[in-house]
């Protein structure tokens, strides 16, 4: 009987601890500096988290080559001074090929001498609360991979002009790159938040926008646009002669000017536009007000609102001085003459004839008095 009992707690002990193991296989790996980000880079099974749990200084490039999630928990990774390693490959983190899939969370990534994330040929880099800034060639290289873009803030990174992300195909990758933008892009420079390279390999690439993303990265006409939640362009820059993007609804930019003020918003291409979205998108000087939209600077052609848009177009707004009411004085009330009850007789003074009465009764009286003497 006592045999039974102990193989009975045995066998539950087991399926217990057998229960167990998946989430026990599941934890997130804890890593508080360089050493032990590497190997638990190396050791975590495909699939895992690594957890963040102190500021960290990285001094060579982290190269992962297996599905990993980062897990900063609002820590900083800062590239040392004393960057060491010498290989061709300088990016702070690179996911490469097919097999690697990295998502960066809830992290800060400062300072490097190349980029600060590279998604290289064929691998995808997912950016979730992510901030990167003061690398000296970009903050993030779509080459040749997916980078998706869920939160994703800019600081200024480049050297003599900003570069944001940078979308290229190196000499040695066989895939092409995308962007997916999923969520928000924010930048703290309008200048190249999103651009493609010159190096002549680029050839083909693609950008995506998901019902979730909040501003839109879009082609219109030959250029890569950063819009805001409205649709107004934040930054724009060109693509280069040999690359095509694919995209699927072609994009037009739609200037409006009104006197000093100007601003630029994109729209669908065939869109018809509607003077609530134009007065909506354009600043106009405090004490004026719209009178007009015109497709000439002199105002002599009105805008056709009808008209279906089908290249770049430019609308001038037509302003007026708003004109100061002034408030109208009421009249002042007639006032009525008081009525003279005293009957018209032709003679406007009364007292000549008082004093003739007078004269006359004391006349009277005298002779009176007389007479009865």
């Amino acid at each position: 009987m006592k045999n039974t009992i102990k193989i009975f707690f045995l066998i539950a002990l087991l399926f217990t601890i057998f229960l167990a193991l998946p989430s026990i296989s599941n934890a997130a790996t804890q890593v508080t500096d360089e050493k032990t980000l590497k190997s638990a880079i190396q050791t975590v099974e495909s699939g895992g988290t690594i957890e963040v749990q102190n500021n960290i200084t990285v001094t060579g490039p982290i190269v992962i080559q297996k599905e990993l999630t980062i897990d900063g928990n609002g820590y900083t990774l800062a590239g040392s001074t004393e960057w060491t390693s010498t290989s061709g490959n300088q990016s702070m983190f690179t996911a490469q090929f097919a097999e690697g899939k990295l998502t960066l969370k809830d992290i800060n990534l400062n300072n490097g001498p190349k980029y600060g994330v590279q998604s290289y040929d064929g691998a995808k880099v997912i950016l979730n609360n992510v901030s990167i800034t003061g690398f000296r060639y970009g903050g993030v290289l779509a080459n040749g991979g997916n980078v998706e873009i869920i939160d994703l803030h800019l600081g200024y990174n480049g050297t003599g002009a900003n570069n944001g992300i940078e979308i290229d195909k190196g000499a040695s990758a066989t895939n092409n790159p995308s962007l997916t933008m999923n969520g928000t892009l924010t930048s703290d420079s309008t200048e190249n938040v999103v651009r493609p390279a010159e190096n002549g390999y680029l050839t083909d690439f693609t950008i995506t926008n998901t019902e979730n993303t909040t501003n839109k990265v879009v082609i219109a006409g030959n250029s890569v646009i950063l819009t805001d939640e409205n649709d107004n362009v934040v930054s724009e820059s060109e693509i280069p002669e040999k690359a095509t993007p694919n995209i699927d609804i072609k994009k037009l930019v739609v200037t409006i000017i009104a006197g000093d003020n100007l601003n630029r918003i994109v729209v669908d291409e065939g869109d018809t536009l509607t003077e609530e979205l134009l007065s909506s998108s354009i600043e106009i000087d405090e004490g004026y007000e719209i009178v007009g939209f015109f497709t000439d600077s002199d105002f002599k052609n009105k805008f056709d609102f009808s008209s279906k848009i089908s290249e770049d177009t430019i609308v001038y707004v037509k302003t007026s001085k708003i004109q100061e009411e002034k408030p109208e004085i009421p009249d002042e009330p007639v006032k009525e003459e008081e009525k003279d009850d005293v009957p018209k007789t032709g003679v406007k003074d009364y007292t000549v004839i008082y004093i003739a009465l007078m004269m006359m009764s004391l006349t009277g009286i005298v002779y009176i008095n007389k007479k009865n003497v």
